[in-house]
């Protein structure tokens, strides 16, 4: 069968613009996480947020695109032209057809929405852009990305909360190995700061209205964030035929899999996409050198995240790391931030810490990192998301030998 590698990082994230920016903050502890600044949210009972303030869209796409995108659809748009750049993919050197796209959104186009909304309240229908037709929607981010660079190949969007970016690249992986594209886009774009989205986040129950402490015994919920994270899926000899520049590693297997519903006897169903994405990588837990976790921030969802870990890979078997806590749970763009963060780990063998947990429970018996970054040999590296509602995916990276 196909190998499939990943040739092109590209990250959009709170706490670094670019991916050697985010890297070299998150290994330095260095938060993204602020008050909000794009409204007053001194009357909500949570007031920060992963919020990326530093990026000023003209500088990164053409004057045309902005009056129709959606803040998550230029992330999306960003990030897919760094990741493009970082592996020296020119997209007119190459047959359009064998080139897809697919992205993961859980949103839509909130800012877009809430604004064209509010011209049709107040001012009347003749008022509202006529780009609303199709930038509030899920698949906005694959259709943009797709015609910005002739990427004719096959094209999706998943929408699995928190779990669909790395849904993303699973999909990803299968086109390829089917033969139905050579190189395929993936990632993951959110953006839900403006009123209405921070209100429909923290009504969830599940936002902190202090810090976001994974695993943490005083843990009280997540932090939301913004942002976008794009990688280069290829095949493997496509990418030695065109000469890509480097290879960052093998996206080895990935799995998705649904919660049973409330009162079911059945076990929620984490440790069922774990092992499944174990097998079809073909690795062993043994194998696994460390695993970057959901880190819901939350003690019930902690504790059941803790326990999956034990049972498959013993009390404190493998290290476990969470550097969300630095970035907020960027919804769709989070488990592919998060495989983003594990290739890098693999490329510099170095796990980053965890922020913001001091005390663990005992009974978790997970090898957390904490406090500063821990060196190690790292080829083979477990990423995990959850979704609300149900949703469970699983990938496994690994480093790449020709």
């Amino acid at each position: 069968m196909t190998t499939t590698v990943f040739t092109g990082l590209g990250v959009v994230a709170p706490n670094g613009l670019g991916t050697e920016e985010f890297w070299s903050a998150t290994l330095a502890g260095r938060s993204g996480i602020k008050d909000i600044s794009g409204f007053d949210a001194a009357g909500y009972p949570a007031r920060r947020a992963g919020e990326i303030q530093d990026f000023d869209p003209a500088e990164h796409l053409p004057k045309r695109l902005l009056p129709q995108t959606d803040r998550s659809t230029r992330f999306a748009l960003t990030a897919a032209d760094m990741a493009l750049a970082d592996g020296g993919v020119d997209p007119a050197a190459l047959v359009d057809y064998d080139m897809g796209v697919v992205t993961a959104n859980a949103c839509g186009g909130f800012e877009f929405t809430h604004r064209e909304f509010a011209k049709l309240w107040s001012q009347g229908p003749q008022f509202v852009s006529v780009y609303e037709s199709f930038a509030w929607f899920y698949a906005v981010n694959t259709g943009q990305i797709s015609i910005r660079h002739e990427l004719r190949g096959p094209g999706k969007a998943l929408v699995a909360e928190q779990a669909g970016g790395l849904d993303a690249l699973g999909h990803a992986r299968r086109s390829l190995r089917r033969g139905d594209a050579k190189l395929v886009v993936t990632g993951g774009a959110d953006s839900a700061l403006d009123p209405w989205g921070w209100a429909s986040q923290w009504s969830s129950g599940q936002v902190t209205g202090g810090e976001y402490r994974p695993f943490d015994r005083a843990a009280s919920g997540h932090v939301p964030g913004e942002g976008a994270a794009f990688l280069v899926l290829e095949d493997a000899g496509a990418a030695r035929l065109r000469g890509a520049r480097k290879v960052y590693g093998e996206l080895a297997g990935q799995a998705s899999t649904f919660d049973p519903p409330p009162g079911s006897p059945r076990p929620p169903a984490l440790r069922a996409a774990v092992e499944s994405a174990l097998a079809r990588a073909g690795v062993a837990a043994s194998d696994v050198d460390v695993v970057f976790a959901d880190s819901a921030g939350l003690p019930g969802p902690d504790r059941q995240e803790a326990e999956v870990l034990r049972g498959v890979f013993g009390e404190r078997g493998v290290p476990v790391t969470a550097p969300k806590a630095l970035t907020g749970r960027l919804l769709s763009a989070g488990g592919p931030l998060d495989v983003a963060a594990a290739l890098l780990s693999l490329r510099d063998g170095v796990v980053p810490p965890t922020a913001g947990t001091s005390d663990m429970p005992q009974e978790y018996g997970i090898d957390l990192v904490v406090g500063s970054p821990r060196e190690a040999r790292i080829s083979t590296a477990l990423v995990l998301a959850r979704g609300r509602s149900g949703f469970n995916s699983a990938a496994v990276v690994r480093a790449y030998h020709h």
